[in-house]
């Protein structure tokens, strides 16, 4: 067998495969003899058809077709085994079939065309010496106190209230019922708000409680006390219908409490954890909150670097990796709203899933140069990881989850794909410079930076401007 070799485009290789002419004769004649074993013609017993009647009845065209599968299929396997190349997904056939058919003479050679997709090469033109920007997350002491007072909040008693009106922070129990606002036709009748209406409903007085206007509207009553309280739906609303829309509540303050806290003292940091002294709880948060700062710079710091580094990185992605990119992100996304509970099937529709595939077209390639580039860093530098580091983290995890059904095949897999990224990442890292700055300094100039190129194409030109720009 003839092959010819051309390197195509998208991490492609172009095959010109010429059959010899003893194949063509014997495929032809080999699908003849199966058709004629397997075809019930009337008059005649299976496998004693005719020849002549047989290729009347079948006719050469569709006989051909039959052969020509067989000898492209075959063609391509062989011509790769051959020329020992590593193909990717499915060949492609790129001579048209009905040439194929108009040109395919039994007896006489065959060439087509095919294309096979082959692993991309990948040219980092730069991977040491790197710079980036990226914020420094820094823990700040105030959310222990926030957390600690969220915790007292959760362990409060409710204390009856006597000889003094409602104020924010307090608990009451009403009744209620909405209507729409009448608007401005005062004669029209105020319309009811469907579920708006509760009898001995408990509701903390702050406004993030309910809806706005209604909490304020309350302060100052006094138990017993009934009084219309104005109050408007945000826009949106959960229900659009009542998105946006003004309302009168009709409320009766039964019963009104005030939350009695807790001291903050070792007895509580006994009640709300394992430590035994409100210093030690206090510490161990500090550690706790310090570390989540650490790692969340460092994520940032990460995902800086690899975003300098993708911008050295050349490749030339074949579409059956792209593709396959994108099976594995929709494949990951819809496990991930199955856990949340939502039906999938609803989501992902026929009319939906072309879309979805195109939308995440753009984010597979970011992902698979990224993935191909710290891979050609790691062959060029031999970081490696032994397999004593996978089997310790293997270990480990399946001890964590040993309640769990886990493949531990597949752990080993992607524990061996985390600890080799976080290896090459570390590595970069430590030939790389990665400038801390302050958090939310980069988000701002982001905006800034877009701000400023959103004005430069949109403000209008002078007529002096118009003019040069016209004889240039």
């Amino acid at each position: 067998m003839k092959v010819t070799q051309e390197k195509l485009p998208a991490s492609q290789i172009g095959l010109e495969i010429e059959i010899t002419p003893e194949i063509t004769k014997q495929t032809y004649e080999q699908v003849i003899k199966n058709l004629a074993s397997t075809t019930t013609i009337p008059g005649f017993r299976k496998g004693k058809v005719p020849r002549q009647i047989l290729l009347q009845r079948l006719g050469v065209t569709r006989i051909k077709a039959a052969a020509l599968e067989e000898l492209i299929q075959d063609g391509v396997e062989q011509a790769l085994k051959q020329e020992e190349i590593p193909a990717i997904g499915q060949p492609q056939l790129r001579t048209s079939f009905e040439e194929l058919i108009n040109n395919y003479e039994p007896g006489q050679p065959l060439t087509f065309s095919a294309a096979v997709d082959v692993e991309p090469e990948v040219n980092l033109v730069q991977y040491t010496g790197l710079q980036a920007k990226a914020e420094e997350i820094k823990h700040d002491s105030s959310r222990i106190d926030e957390v600690l007072e969220k915790e007292r909040e959760e362990l409060a008693t409710l204390i009856p209230v006597e000889g003094r009106a409602a104020q924010i922070g307090d608990v009451a129990v009403v009744d209620f019922k909405g209507v729409l606002a009448k608007g401005e036709d005062e004669t029209a009748e105020p319309t009811p708000i469907p579920g708006a209406e509760a009898a001995d409903f408990q509701l903390e007085l702050q406004e993030d409680k309910f809806i706005p206007g209604f909490v304020s509207g309350m302060v100052g009553m006094n138990p017993g006390e009934t009084r219309d309280v104005s109050a408007q739906f945000p826009d949106p609303y959960a229900n659009e219908e009542l998105a946006g829309k003004a309302a009168t509540f009709t409320v009766t303050l039964k019963e009104l409490k005030e939350k009695e806290l807790p001291e903050l003292n070792d007895d509580f940091a006994q009640e709300v954890s394992d430590f035994d002294t409100l210093d030690e709880l206090r510490a161990s948060l500090e550690e706790r909150y310090q570390k989540e700062a650490e790692e969340k710079t460092k994520s940032n710091q990460q995902e800086a670097l690899l975003a300098e580094l993708l911008k050295y990185v050349e490749v030339d992605l074949p579409e059956t990796m792209i593709e396959k990119e994108i099976d594995t992100m929709l494949t990951q996304t819809a496990v991930r709203l199955s856990q949340q509970g939502l039906d999938v099937r609803k989501l992902f529709t026929q009319d939906i899933i072309p879309q979805l595939r195109e939308r995440s077209r753009d984010e597979a390639i970011e992902r698979l140069k990224r993935s191909l580039g710290l891979l050609e860093v790691s062959k060029r530098e031999s970081i490696e990881v032994t397999p004593a580091e996978i089997q310790a983290k293997v270990t480990e995890l399946m001890q964590q989850y040993a309640d769990q059904d886990i493949d531990e095949d597949r752990l080993r897999s992607v524990v061996e794909n985390e600890l080799l990224t976080e290896k090459i990442i570390d590595w970069l890292l430590e030939h790389s410079s990665v400038e801390l700055v302050p958090e939310g300094s980069l988000s701002v100039a982001e905006e800034t930076e877009s701000e400023l190129v959103e004005s430069e194409t949109t403000e209008p030109q002078t007529e002096e401007q118009s003019t040069e720009v016209s004889t240039s």
